[in-house]
């Protein structure tokens, strides 16, 4: 399974807090997510505020697209929600 993350600008959702992203797996877009308790709790993000999410997800870009790639093989690249304890473990 090929895996790559295109330098596109995430997307805010404020209806579900979380921080939108996608990953290319094998040559078909997946969409990937990281909610902002994740983003509050491991990546200093300040607030809950859209501002502070973002600067949060490009300063640790690598290390949230590495978890979501991690996520995408053992799902089989199927869309990855990521939630503060798949960052936990990898600590």
């Amino acid at each position: 399974m090929h895996i790559h993350f295109p330098q596109e600008s995430p997307e805010y959702c404020a209806r579900d807090l979380v921080v939108a992203f996608t990953a290319v797996v094998d040559g078909a877009p997946v969409q990937c997510a990281v909610t902002a308790e994740a983003l509050e709790d491991h990546f200093s993000a300040q607030s809950l505020r859209e501002g502070d999410l973002l600067s949060a997800f490009d300063s640790h870009r690598r290390a949230i697209e590495h978890a979501a790639q991690r996520m995408l093989l053992e799902v089989g690249g199927k869309p990855v929600l990521l939630h503060s304890g798949c960052f936990r473990f990898a600590e």
